[in-house]
């Protein structure tokens, strides 16, 4: 966190070196470290009397009326699937005045976000976290640390966009990178064929070869297998966080290999499709080997593609809601009148018009730059999330809120790609976040887009009892932030492929941390 204060709160990565002989640090770096010392002192008081007081009592320390997750507490307690009415805490396990102010400051920032639903039942009395918790640390204080590293996150990137801009050593770094990325492209186009370029060919990567191959391999180059990994991940992540999904099950796996199909090579094949063949007149002048605009396949087989791939998804996800028994449940899906429709292929037919409003015109969402974005993000990282948990479970409003926050987060990811080509944007009139705001407020906007958002999940994780789980995500993110201050907000236009390859992978696990927790805490309330 330490890390994050001079991120956010100093001019030291704004200014160039000569001019800046020593940073100055602004007011939000007093409180700041106010904050950090008041919170990591909470949560060492925390870990430190839930561990003792595990070893000592075997049970978690109770400053909120937690109980561990046994059968004869969660009958005492009187809990319901959801919500959870807990009773008050035993004159045994009274909290500490140090604990009640914690508690009373969680209870306070979580009603300013999105929070369960408690509904009083008789005479007992609600707990300020309204759920059981196995978790070894006290939710309250967590949930106060996270909450505050959020704020702080969140207020330290408002300031920074609202007081930062572009000066001239930044202006002419940008024409100098347009210079070098239109010079890169020239050379790669006369130089294409140079070299083994043939698992490139097949993946759909950039810098394929030119030469003479099979059609099935034009083909599979058009869906971009290198694209599929984060459908199949966000499938993986759903059937997690349904809580019902066994390794050890044969019929699970197999039903996860499928959707894994349906998402991956069905449609993000036929996603990437549409985008090569709406694209296809800028790929002539940027990379003319491509298959389409080389003439390798030809139009009517580019179309037969999309539609194949378009319907066989479709197809495939109306047999996963069968498989499910979502048809005829009368609950599950969408519903126009009388007409079901099951919740994965009303999942498979909204991605399927996202991805062709993204690509084709009228609309053709990448013209508007961050919007896009935001649209592949949530296609990328949502949907395939709520696909494998209606296949395993029921969608339920929390989860679609925390799949949508991760969206966010691969909507800054996402930005990232943007910095290397503001001229080139700007010249096609492209409203990307780096040409709309600049370079100084763009790079802000991004990295505080993937940390606040993350944060926020791990509050949320935090405040419902879910504990092991978010201090589990703050660890992730925590690197995610020390490559973002040493490697990306230094110099972006330089650094964004150094700064993706490092820290997207602590995203990525993030990802699935969130959706372990969600089915960990599905089968608490079970």
């Amino acid at each position: 966190f330490f890390f994050v204060c001079p991120m956010y709160c100093t001019e030291k990565y704004i200014k160039p070196a000569a001019v800046l002989r020593r940073p100055a640090p602004s007011p939000w770096a007093n409180i700041a470290v106010f904050g950090t010392i008041l919170t990591v002192a909470l949560l060492s008081t925390a870990l430190f009397d839930g561990i003792i007081g595990r070893l000592s009592a075997s049970a978690l320390w109770n400053p909120a009326g937690l109980e561990l997750p046994t059968a004869t507490t969660t009958a005492a307690l009187g809990i319901v699937p959801r919500p959870v009415i807990l009773q008050p805490a035993t004159p045994a396990h009274q909290p500490s005045k140090v604990q009640q102010a914690a508690a009373t400051g969680a209870g306070f920032a979580a009603a300013m976000m999105v929070a369960p639903a408690v509904a009083a039942q008789g005479p007992a009395t609600v707990a300020p976290l309204a759920t059981v918790s196995d978790a070894w640390v006290d939710p309250s204080l967590v949930t106060t640390f996270l909450t505050i590293l959020t704020l702080l996150t969140t207020a330290g990137l408002f300031y920074k966009v609202s007081t930062e801009a572009d000066d001239a050593e930044v202006l002419a770094a940008v024409s100098r990178k347009g210079k070098e990325e239109e010079k890169k492209i020239s050379e790669r186009n006369k130089q294409t064929n140079i070299g083994s370029k043939s698992a490139n060919q097949l993946l759909g990567i950039k810098g394929a070869t030119d030469e003479e191959v099979p059609l099935w391999k034009i083909r599979l180059q058009l869906t971009k297998p290198v694209t599929w990994v984060p459908l199949i991940w966000g499938v993986a992540c759903g059937a997690a966080a349904s809580g019902n999904f066994s390794w050890t099950n044969p019929t699970d796996i197999v039903k996860a290999a499928t959707a894994m199909f349906m998402s991956g090579p069905l449609l993000t094949g036929y996603t990437q499709t549409i985008n090569d063949w709406e694209d296809r007149e800028i790929d002539a002048i940027n990379e003319p080997y491509r298959p389409i605009p080389s003439g390798k396949i030809t139009g009517p087989q580019v179309i037969a593609q999309i539609w194949g791939l378009l319907l066989l998804g479709i197809a495939v996800a109306a047999g996963l809601d069968q498989w499910a028994g979502h048809w005829g449940d009368g609950r599950s899906g969408i519903f126009l009148g009388d007409v079901q429709i099951g919740p994965i292929t009303a999942n498979a037919l909204f991605g399927g018009f996202v991805a062709y409003i993204y690509s084709a015109e009228p609309l053709k969402l990448k013209k508007f730059g961050w919007i896009g974005n935001y649209a592949l993000g949530a296609s990328y990282i949502a949907l395939p999330w709520w696909c494998g948990q209606s296949l395993f479970g029921d969608l339920n409003p929390e989860v679609m809120v925390l799949s949508v926050l991760y969206s966010l987060a691969g909507l800054g990811i996402a930005i990232v790609n943007d910095f290397k080509s503001i001229e080139g944007d700007r010249a096609l009139g492209l409203v990307s976040l780096p040409v709309q705001f600049g370079v100084n407020k763009a790079k802000y906007i991004c990295a505080g887009t993937i940390d606040a958002t993350q944060l926020a999940v791990a509050t949320y994780l935090a405040y419902i009892g879910e504990t092991n789980y978010a201090i589990a995500l703050f660890l992730l993110v925590a690197p995610q932030m020390f490559f973002q201050a040493t490697t990306f907000l230094p110099n972006p236009l330089e650094n964004d492929v150094k700064y993706q390859a490092a820290a997207q992978p602590f995203l990525v696990f993030g990802i699935l941390c969130t959706a372990l927790a969600m089915g960990h805490h599905q089968q608490l309330l079970v």
